[in-house]
């Protein structure tokens, strides 16, 4: 089999192309494209000029059904993509028609137009109210055996197993960067983050499958009006743990003088669209915002960064209680 000439594009190479690994993952996509093709017998367009650790195009089946084409670079947080895109089947999800995990490829409902929710024009409650219906669509799926006999619950990672490790390295980070003194650290919020952790996963009413990453560049728009999600990184667990992207990111309260005067009525908003409890949202959000900042000290060392998203901790903290 003589591997096809292949587009690769910028945002690729330079994402996780970048790496030793993905380097030598890109110097096998042909091969793994072409093994695609004759799998499906698929004809090829142009692929999409987007996503860091994946290639993607739209492509036509022998029966001539539209659909995507999407080779994963294999990475941990992609690795049940397809179970959980399977066990949503096309609830508020981009359909999967066909999998071969050995080459982390996926055949994919293509989305038309397919136009992600970070450009669309209308106000921020709309695109809001739009994220809380798929996000309660996506959490009708209860993590426990499916019908098709799969067990979710064994097939995916769990939030609580995931919280666990995260609240022993946030605790880590905290102080190591208390000693440090580099950071401007708030005991009380580092402390309601670590406690959330801790306490939010246990406590939860529902176990569900959740998205992992549901921010608005993963909301796409079809035809008909209805809004899915793409490129999941599943989880199952408490349903309030994924709305923080979202709420976050969504025409950017914290560019506002105000931001928990503006993020105060959507997270009502939000949480009354998607059936949860706005405090659970709010508690999480503290929790996964001090996450992302220690990760972000500790990983990449940017301090002025790092700083930024505990004051945005800080603002979802005085929406708790």
């Amino acid at each position: 089999m003589r591997p096809v000439e292949l587009d690769i594009p910028a945002v690729l190479l330079g994402g996780i192309g970048r790496t030793d690994g993905g380097s030598a993952w890109i110097d096998r996509l042909p091969e793994l494209v072409e093994r695609a093709m004759v799998r499906w017998g698929l004809e090829l367009g142009e692929p999409f000029r987007t996503g860091y650790a994946s290639w993607c195009a739209p492509t036509t089946t022998l029966g001539s059904q539209d659909a995507v084409l999407k080779i994963v670079f294999p990475h941990d947080e992609a690795r049940h993509e397809a179970v959980a895109l399977r066990a949503w089947d096309g609830r508020g999800a981009a359909r999967l028609l066909d999998d071969a995990p050995e080459d982390w490829a996926l055949l994919l409902e293509h989305v038309r137009p397919g136009t992600p929710m970070t450009e669309w024009d209308a106000p921020a409650e709309e695109r809001l109210a739009a994220g809380a219906d798929v996000h309660r669509d996506l959490c009708s799926t209860p993590a426990g055996p499916d019908l098709a006999a799969i067990d979710l619950q064994a097939a995916l990672p769990s939030v609580l197993e995931v919280c666990r490790g995260w609240s022993d390295l946030l605790a880590d980070r905290a102080s190591r960067a208390a000693v440090e003194g580099d950071l401007d650290l708030d005991p009380g919020l580092l402390g309601l983050a670590i406690t959330s952790l801790r306490d939010l996963p246990a406590s939860a009413d529902r176990d569900v499958v959740l998205h992992g990453d549901l921010n608005p560049g993963n909301l796409l728009r079809a035809t008909d009006g209805r809004w899915v999600v793409i490129d999941p990184k599943p989880t199952h667990g408490d349903p309030a743990y994924d709305l923080w992207p979202l709420l976050s990111q969504v025409a950017d309260p914290f560019r506002q003088a105000r931001p928990a005067d503006v993020l105060r009525p959507r997270l009502a908003l939000v949480a009354d669209r998607a059936g949860l409890d706005a405090q659970r949202i709010a508690a999480w959000s503290v929790a996964r915002a001090c996450e992302q900042a220690l990760w972000t000290w500790s990983e990449l060392g940017d301090l002025a960064l790092a700083d930024r998203q505990l004051q945005r901790a800080a603002v979802w903290a005085s929406l708790v209680g």
